[in-house]
């Protein structure tokens, strides 16, 4: 586990992404910037790795299914000492191993996603296998709102409580914006957790940037023998820049020179 404390964890992980973003003027900050807070519980308190040692046999795996996000999960991974730091100044470069979709060539990524809805029935698989091979590893898939407008995600959520798959996780990060629009306007969503209720799942619902919640959330997997697990988090777009927050152009739009230093500025110190 790291020794480094959510909050400052998450700060770490909100400037590498706007960073990383800025330096090649490339997409998707805002769904980065949501999920910060959930990446640094998971890897400072949750999931059992070895950065050393990627390949562990009885790692838990996370599957990042919301793969445009993935310059927040290069630094997570690269803050824990998967790989070196100095590596995320190659995001999104020509040769680079560090693409912007998150790619599987990369120490601690488990599978390249980024077509949506393929994270999840990949991640069921890996559960079940885990069933069969009686391996103590766990499965965590974090899926975007949006993304719940596939029908592969609505197959795997059948298929994973006819298994009995409760060494799989997933969470949501469900900031309420999708490419095009709110999710609301786009594709409603909600009653949400109802629908994970009423396919076999057991849900809990947190604030998706309260650390004590989420950890304690989290701590107690599975909640139910023989159910899936499934944290609904509420999150905010553009977490922690307040011109980013709730905003969707931030889905696409990379900051420019100023509006890095603004976004630094008030995330504060690493």
């Amino acid at each position: 586990m790291s020794s480094m404390e959510p909050a400052a964890f998450a700060t770490q992980i909100r400037r590498a992404t706007l960073e990383m973003v800025h330096r090649v003027d490339a997409s998707h900050v805002g769904g980065g910037l949501s999920m910060a807070d959930l990446l640094a519980v998971l890897y400072s308190d949750v999931l059992k790795v070895r950065p050393e040692q990627p390949g562990w046999p009885d790692r838990d795996r996370f599957i990042l299914s919301k793969g445009h996000a993935c310059a927040a999960l290069y630094a997570t991974l690269a803050l824990r000492g998967f790989f070196p730091s100095a590596e995320l100044e190659t995001y999104g470069r020509d040769g680079s191993r560090l693409m912007t979709h998150i790619s599987h060539k990369v120490p601690g990524v488990e599978f390249s996603t980024g077509s949506l809805g393929h994270g999840l029935p990949f991640g069921a698989g890996k559960a079940l296998a885990a069933k069969r091979l009686g391996r103590p590893w766990r499965v965590f898939v974090m899926l975007s709102d949006g993304e719940l407008d596939e029908g592969s995600n609505w197959e795997a959520i059948l298929f994973a409580p006819q298994h009995r798959l409760d060494n799989l996780t997933v969470m949501v990060d469900f900031n309420k914006i999708q490419s095009l629009g709110g999710v609301s306007e786009v594709l409603e969503l909600e009653p949400l957790a109802e629908k994970f209720r009423a396919f076999r799942w057991s849900v809990r619902v947190v604030n998706g940037h309260d650390y004590q919640g989420m950890r304690e959330a989290l701590d107690g997997l599975p909640w139910e023998t023989g159910k899936p697990n499934c944290l609904i988090a509420h999150t905010v777009k553009g977490k922690g820049v307040s011109f980013m927050e709730n905003q969707l152009r931030w889905h696409y739009k990379s900051p420019n020179a100023e509006q890095l230093k603004q976004a630094l500025a008030e995330l504060g110190p690493s």
